[in-house]
């Protein structure tokens, strides 16, 4: 089923509405700003408020702080702190570094890039300071395994954690088994990223990209965007393709309607087998 409306889902259990399907910007900067800034904006006038930026992202946070230029109250808005930032002091800097960059006095969301050298409770300080003083409305992380969310948990306490941002796409499905499990029985919002995987979305001749064609034609839909109906049908879960133009990003927003049967369901389950759980949590 399609309908035009965007889909929302809660943000932890912070009872703020987000845009089921969002905008991630990483290389966003590595071509035409114009065109880069066109295409968040036309996601935004097509629902896609949840924009996704780090400061790992070299200069995305400054083509998102003009994409947003007269309109950040439209968007739900989160960057991300490099693990070799994330001591107190320094989690602390590196937000207000990405606040400027972006020219907005507020993150939506914070999170920690990955799991590096200083100990969770001084980055756990540092957000938990950031919000009192109102520059950040939540905090997360990204790149978390189950044990390391167990962990962190420990620290923050029940309902501190808004998002967990993972790899997630059709050939990569390794968060099913334990990530998204974690999350959904914490409040924690499963945000997916690279959710086209790294350029090998599945051909449309390979027998995976013809179960998806044919889904897709029976909803007037595209491929990818059946790709981001699967991959969103867990209540926890949203994601955050990259779009490069504004075509790109119109075909993203697409996905934000679309509802699959538990039978397309079935079909894509088998075309892309979740395989076992691997030792380690994939990530790029």
């Amino acid at each position: 089923m399609m309908s035009n409306s965007m889909q929302k889902k809660a943000w932890g259990t912070t009872g703020t509405q987000v845009s089921v399907i969002g905008q991630g910007t990483w290389y966003i900067d590595r071509g035409n700003h114009a065109a880069a800034v066109a295409a968040l904006q036309k996601g935004l006038d097509l629902g896609m408020t949840h924009i996704d930026t780090a400061e790992m992202y070299d200069d995305a946070e400054l083509v998102v702080a003009d994409a947003i230029k007269g309109r950040r109250d439209e968007v739900f808005l989160v960057s991300k702190v490099l693990p070799s930032n994330a001591s107190r002091a320094g989690t602390i800097k590196a937000a207000e570094r990405s606040l400027a960059r972006m020219r907005t006095d507020r993150m939506d969301c914070y999170l920690l890039h990955w799991r590096g050298g200083y100990d969770l409770e001084d980055t756990v300080s540092a957000f938990e300071q950031l919000k009192k003083d109102g520059k950040i409305l939540s905090w997360g992380v990204s790149n978390f395994d189950a044990d390391d969310l167990q962990e962190i948990y420990e620290v923050a306490g029940k309902g501190s954690i808004a998002c967990n941002q993972v790899l997630y796409h059709l050939k990569e499905r390794a968060i099913e088994h334990s990530v998204i499990p974690w999350c959904e029985a914490h409040g924690v919002t499963v945000t997916a990223y690279s959710p086209f995987g790294h350029s090998d979305f599945p051909a449309p001749k390979s027998e995976g990209g013809q179960v998806l064609q044919q889904i897709a034609a029976a909803h007037g839909a595209t491929p990818r965007q059946v790709a981001l109906a699967f991959l969103t049908r867990a209540p926890a879960v949203v994601t955050i393709p990259k779009a490069s133009s504004a075509t790109h990003a119109a075909d993203n927003a697409g996905a934000g309607g679309l509802t699959l049967s538990a039978a397309e369901i079935a079909q894509i389950d088998k075309a892309f087998p979740r395989g076992r759980e691997p030792g380690h949590l994939p990530m790029l």
